[in-house]
């Protein structure tokens, strides 16, 4: 009898998404919006998530208002990224984050909102956040960026797209104790973290061995 080897989980390759983390400073506590995901998504489903996706390629071709700092600036897809956080942000919520501005002709449907109401997303009011890599083996894969901007630079209504749902804004303390898994809890509190004076660095949560790893 010959022994076998044991398999290995196929790797998948991670894709590119951003995510929008909105805080509201106004209360004496911070306030976060996040919506649950529904039950029959692929991808954590029941579990809350901030308004986020996939990065699309017309995130590359659309102009913004304005450009990220010189501080944050990650090259042409760090600015297709904090494309997608602010275009996912609106598809999901209905708030915009954007100024006057042109997002150009070549950009597709999904862009149809900025250029029909002469806005484009403002990427100066975006830091970066945080990271995180899905581990190998999972049938789905992210490498998702996140960034972070003040609620006072949104405009529009809050009004969900069906994709999240419970959407509302949800104090930091209770945020925490929502059902969210280990990446969202890890940037909650890299979000208390800076609101209680820590450095503004981009710290990446990963999996090493299918155990979390987290790097500053």
């Amino acid at each position: 009898m010959t022994s076998e080897a044991p398999l290995r989980p196929r790797n998948i390759r991670p894709r590119d998404a951003a995510s929008l983390v909105l805080v509201d400073e106004r209360a004496d506590e911070p306030h976060i919006l996040m919506g649950r995901r529904h039950a029959r998504m692929s991808f954590v489903p029941d579990a809350f998530v901030f308004p986020g996706g996939k990065l699309d390629p017309d995130d590359f071709i659309a102009l913004p208002a304005t450009e990220l700092s010189a501080a944050v600036n990650f090259g042409p897809k760090g600015r297709a990224l904090a494309m997608a956080a602010i275009r996912e942000t609106f598809e999901e919520t209905g708030l915009t984050l954007a100024k006057p501005g042109n997002v150009g002709a070549g950009a597709a449907e999904s862009w149809a909102h900025f250029r029909e109401r002469g806005i484009a997303p403002s990427l100066d009011a975006l830091s970066p956040l945080a990271r995180a890599i899905t581990p190998v083996g999972s049938p789905i894969r992210f490498h998702a960026r996140f960034f972070t901007a003040s609620a006072t630079e949104l405009e529009g209504t809050l009004a969900g797209s069906g994709e999240l749902e419970d959407l509302d804004w949800y104090p930091l303390s209770e945020a925490l104790k929502l059902p969210i898994i280990d990446v969202t809890e890890f940037v909650l509190h890299e979000v208390a973290r800076r609101r209680n004076g820590g450095s503004h660095r981009v710290p990446l949560y990963s999996y090493r061995n299918g155990q979390p790893l987290k790097r500053p």
